[in-house]
C-alpha cells in the first residue's frame, strides 16, 4: 500500500487531502507513516516528531488510528484471497502472494496484479503498488520501484540485471549499518556485490554472505508461505518528558510489561527470553536480553525479568526516553502460526 497509514487519513478526512500529514509523532514522539506530500520534505517513517517539524514547518500530525488500518488491511487480505490462498502477509500494508495457480484463469501474473491493484481502488479508495517477479526478493524491490500507485514487472531473464542496476541499501536483509560497511569495501551496486567471490562476502559477512551472492544475481527459492511463526511479541512506550530516576522507570517497565503481556496471550505463544529495549534521549539505542532454561510461567515472571534487566543499567547515565519489554525465543500454544506483533504507545 501506498504511504498507507496517511493515506487512510486522507482518504477520511478530505482537509488533509493534498497537503503533507504525518501519523504519530506528537511532542516527543516518532513518524509512523508520512504522506507523500510530507516526504517531497524529507520527513520519513521512524523520523523523531522534531525533525519532521524542521524539514517541513506546515506538517500536520494525525494521532494513528490502528483499529481502522486493521480494518481496511482485512478488506484488502479478502481480496487478495479471491486468487491465491497463498499469502505472506509482513505488515497491516504490504504482503507476498503466490498466483502460480491463476485461480481466475487471467493468464499472467501482470493481469492478477493489475485487477488486485483495481480492485483495491473500488472498494477502499487506496492505492497500491505492486511488483511482480518470479522470487520475493525481487518482487519486495519491485514493488518500491514504481511507487506510489505503480507496477513494476521482472520477468526471469532480466532478474539480475534489475539486481545489478539498484544501490545496495535498497536491498531486503542489507540493513544501514551493512550497507555503510558494504560502501566502505567498495560495495554500492547489485552490480559490484555480484563482482565479489562467494569466499570474500562469507569472509566480511558470515553466513550471511552466501544471501549476499546468491541475492546479487537473482536467486531466491524461498516460497511464500502463509504460516510464518511470530518472532517476538513486544510493546514499547516514548514519554513525554525524560526519565532519569529508578522510580519512575521502574513504574514504566510494570506498565510496558502489562501491555506486552496482554499481546503475548492473545497470540497464545510462551517464550524463553525477555528483552528490554531503552532509547535515551540523544537516541542511543540499547538492548538488554535474559534467557531462561524453560518458557516465562507468568506475568509476574515476565515484570520481574523486565526489571532484573533494567537493574543492570541503573543508575542511568542520561534521560530515557522510551522503554520497551518483549519476548522471544517463542513456542505456540496452539497449532496456530502466528507472525511477530509489536505495540507503540
Amino acid at each position: 500500500m501506498d504511504a498507507f497509514y496517511a493515506s487512510v487519513e486522507q482518504r477520511d478526512n478530505p482537509e488533509l487531502r493534498g497537503r503533507p500529514v504525518a501519523v504519530g509523532g506528537g511532542h516527543r514522539g516518532v513518524v509512523a507513516a508520512a504522506s507523500y506530500e510530507a516526504r517531497s520534505f524529507g520527513v520519513r517513517s521512524a523520523m523523531p516528531s522534531v525533525t519532521a517539524r524542521r524539514r517541513c514547518p506546515g506538517l500536520i500530525f494525525v494521532k494513528p488510528r490502528f483499529d481502522v488500518y486493521r480494518a481496511v488491511s482485512h478488506q484488502i487480505r479478502a481480496i487478495f484471497a479471491d486468487y491465491t490462498d497463498l499469502i505472506e502477509p509482513l505488515s497491516l500494508d504490504e504482503a507476498y502472494l503466490d498466483v502460480s495457480e491463476d485461480r481466475r484463469g487471467l493468464g499472467t501474473a501482470r493481469l492478477i496484479a493489475e485487477e488486485i491493484r483495481a480492485r483495491i481502488k473500488a472498494e477502499t479508495g487506496l492505492t497500491a503498488s505492486a511488483g511482480v517477479s518470479y522470487c520475493k526478493f525481487i518482487a519486495k524491490l519491485a514493488s518500491d520501484q514504481n511507487k506510489p500507485d505503480g507496477l513494476c514487472v521482472v520477468p526471469p531473464h532480466r532478474g539480475a540485471v534489475f539486481v545489478a542496476t539498484l544501490p545496495v541499501k535498497r536491498f531486503h536483509g542489507v540493513g544501514p549499518v551493512t550497507a555503510a560497511k558494504m560502501e566502505r569495501l567498495g560495495i554500492l551496486t547489485g552490480a559490484d556485490l555480484a563482482a565479489w567471490p562467494l569466499e570474500q562476502l562469507e569472509a566480511h559477512f558470515g553466513s550471511s554472505g552466501r544471501w549476499y551472492w546468491r541475492i546479487a544475481r537473482g536467486i531466491d527459492e524461498r516460497e511464500v508461505k502463509s504460516d510464518r511463526p511470530y518472532k517476538s511479541v513486544s510493546a514499547e512506550r516514548t514519554f513525554d518528558v525524560d526519565f532519569t530516576a529508578e522510580e519512575d522507570l521502574r513504574r514504566e517497565v510494570s506498565r510496558v510489561a502489562g501491555y506486552a503481556w496482554q499481546r503475548i496471550e492473545r497470540a497464545q505463544v510462551r517464550g524463553r527470553t525477555v528483552t528490554l529495549k531503552v532509547k535515551y534521549a540523544d537516541f542511543t539505542l540499547i538492548t538488554r536480553s535474559k534467557s531462561f532454561a524453560s518458557t516465562v510461567p507468568d506475568f509476574d515472571a515476565f515484570e520481574a525479568a523486565g526489571q532484573s534487566l533494567l537493574g543492570q543499567i541503573l543508575p542511568v547515565p542520561k534521560g530515557i526516553r522510551l522503554l520497551g519489554l518483549g519476548l522471544h525465543s517463542l513456542i505456540e500454544e496452539d497449532d496456530s502460526a502466528p507472525r511477530q506483533l509489536g505495540l507503540a504507545i
